[in-house]
């Protein structure tokens, strides 16, 4: 064992900093599972000390793996003041439904990322775009997404510790900073569409008369009062989102089964990956299909819900079944999200692909339809988005077809913003250390998004937001590999992982799909940027592309040393590679000067 004695000063924790501290630690070898006792810390409190050890023979820190027993007494960092135990089953079969149904629920939490008001109408493009040809790029991408969220839950799983908090222990300050600013952003961006989405179906279902703003604020009360739920119970407060996950699912298959697509071409779009007849148009809603479904902030709000069940993180069986119950729940979750997205993308694939201003002016003209002015009598090709989606139904199938569409919308940007004010209270926490109240973290969390949707809410029309969104699709499309990269990163340490480390395969796999990701929303950035018709622009752009770029090389860099490309690491100051078994890997921060000693 090594023994160090460190002194620190915080700079997010003025309280720890107002004296040196003389600690102990201990360094455990990657393989061996620690306890709460023997790393004199409780969950949810890492001590800073460790982020800044130093060993004499190497630039980067050595610190056990933070794993615990489940009987410890817990600082909890989450909403969260209770743990769902997993029920003991001696079933030789290895598969148990009743542990199945104790790990159920951060799956489908995490899934309604997959069915936020962006999503729908990205969903509902796609259909009246390119009508069913792109649905084999839904498919692709939400495997994807599943593959990612694997690695969301195991972090979780195997340290104790959300990514947030992962990152904070790990990247020195300034990049730390710039990192959890830039997932705020993501966050920002994504709650402005699920809370104007939720405006936006509270004015149609009062024809008009809850402006937006008004929607805006309706929105923003009701969530604090639904986040609050999970004071009667967790499962209580799953179930919630169980109910809003099955209201979509009735009201979007209701519109499936009105409009009756044709299953041939829905399976052929589906399951043959080419793209008959499209152009620039539809390799543009191809990429916004990616970038839509797979978002930033749901990497770091899936890996924080598994946090919610008991395992005892000592026996590395415990460990091991579950991930794999989270792993098939999450399959389920996302395959139910699946088939919603689908049921969107069919039914304006059947009933508006081809279609005209034209076409839809004279059906909503007449059928006695208040919204005819929305659609000029020209052969443009009709644009929707969630609320003129809403509008052509009611016009094509009837008012009850409206209606219900507003339902849906409204069920899914209310889910979606509550899952959004957690992933902002996770991120929060985690990189800035935060010990607040529970009530003052949900109002800075919910504060941040207030403002900014407001103003678009009062100085932008209803019947207008095409532009905001593609905005904003392109701000989370900039964000992703501030979630990417550092999953991967730290899902490829023995020092993290332990014996869960990712393998050969999932290492090169997965930054190969990263890079993909990556490449193909920053085709989607430069696409959006070229189209703005600015110099102006253009040279902010360039500007910001240099500072941008440089960042997401820094982190590409500490992940490729992590992944094992050892001729990167020029110091020569560490020694980790794709075998496994290295010393513990801490990325160093020069925050505070320490001593070791052998």
């Amino acid at each position: 064992m090594k023994h160090f004695n460190t002194s620190i000063f915080s700079v997010f924790a003025p309280d720890r900093a107002s004296a040196p501290q003389n600690i102990q630690v201990f360094s455990l070898p990657p393989s061996t599972m620690g306890t709460d006792e023997q790393t004199g810390v409780t969950e949810g409190e890492v001590p800073y000390e460790n982020r800044d050890i130093q060993t004499t023979h190497s630039h980067y820190s050595s610190v056990p793996t933070k794993l615990h027993s489940a009987s410890d007494n817990e600082v909890y960092t989450t909403y969260f003041e209770e743990k769902i135990p997993i029920p003991v089953d001696t079933s030789e079969t290895g598969f148990s439904f009743r542990k199945l149904w104790a790990f159920t629920g951060p799956g489908f939490l995490m899934s309604i990322a997959y069915l936020d008001p962006g999503n729908i109408e990205s969903d509902l493009q796609s259909g009246a775009k390119a009508g069913f040809k792109l649905l084999w790029v839904l498919l692709g991408a939400t495997i994807i997404g599943l593959l990612l969220q694997r690695l969301a839950a195991r972090l979780g799983v195997v340290t104790g510790m959300h990514l947030a908090e992962v990152c904070n222990r790990q990247y020195p300050t300034v990049p730390r900073i710039i990192l959890w600013l830039m997932v705020e952003f993501a966050i920002i961006g994504s709650d402005m569409q699920e809370v104007i989405g939720c405006a936006i179906a509270f004015n149609l279902l009062s024809v008009g008369r809850i402006p937006l703003w008004a929607g805006v604020l309706i929105t923003i009360f009701d969530t604090f009062v639904f986040l609050f739920l999970d004071k009667y119970g967790l499962r209580r407060l799953e179930a919630f989102f169980g109910l809003l996950i099955t209201i979509m699912a009735l009201t979007f298959g209701y519109e499936y089964v009105t409009v009756k697509p044709d299953q041939g071409q829905l399976l052929k779009g589906m399951f043959t990956p080419y793209c008959e007849g499209c152009g620039p148009v539809q390799l543009e809603q191809a990429v916004g299909i990616v970038g839509a479904v797979i978002m930033p902030h749901n990497i770091y709000l899936h890996s924080a819900l598994v946090k919610s069940r008991q395992v005892d993180r000592t026996k590395p069986k415990e460990v091991k079944e579950a991930n794999k119950y989270f792993f098939i729940e999450s399959t389920i979750a996302l395959f139910v999200s699946f088939l919603i997205n689908v049921f969107v993308v069919a039914v304006f694939a059947e009933g508006f692909y081809g279609r005209t201003n034209l076409d839809v002016h004279n059906v909503c003209n007449h059928s006695g339809s208040p919204h005819t002015h929305l659609f000029p009598p020209d052969n443009s090709t009709l644009q929707v988005d969630i609320y003129k989606g809403g509008v052509v139904l009611g016009c094509f199938f009837g008012p009850a077809a409206l209606y219900i569409w507003a339902v849906g919308i409204l069920a899914a940007g209310q889910s979606s913003t509550m899952t959004g004010t957690y992933s902002g209270q996770f991120v929060m926490e985690g990189f800035l250390n935060l010990r607040w109240s529970r009530f003052a973290r949900v109002l800075l969390t919910r504060s941040v998004a207030i403002v900014p949707t407001l103003l678009v809410a009062v100085f932008q029309d209803v019947q207008h937001l095409t532009g905001m969104n593609d905005f904003l699709n392109v701000l989370q499309s900039m964000q992703l590999p501030f979630a990417l990269i550092p999953i991967l990163t730290f899902t490829s340490l023995p020092s993290l992982m332990s014996e869960f480390t990712n393998g050969l395969l999932w290492k090169i796999g997965g930054g190969v799909v990263i890079l993909m990701v990556c490449a193909i929303n920053m085709y989607f950035v430069v696409v959006y940027v070229t189209s703005l018709n600015s110099v102006w622009l253009y040279v902010l752009a360039a500007l910001l592309s240099i500072a941008y770029l440089c960042f997401v090389g820094y982190l590409a860099w500490q992940c490729l040393i992590a992944l094992g490309v050892k001729c990167l690491d020029i110091c020569g100051r560490l020694t980790i590679g794709l075998s496994g078994a290295t010393d513990s890997y801490l990325l160093n921060d020069m925050d505070g000067g320490v001593c070791a000693e052998r």
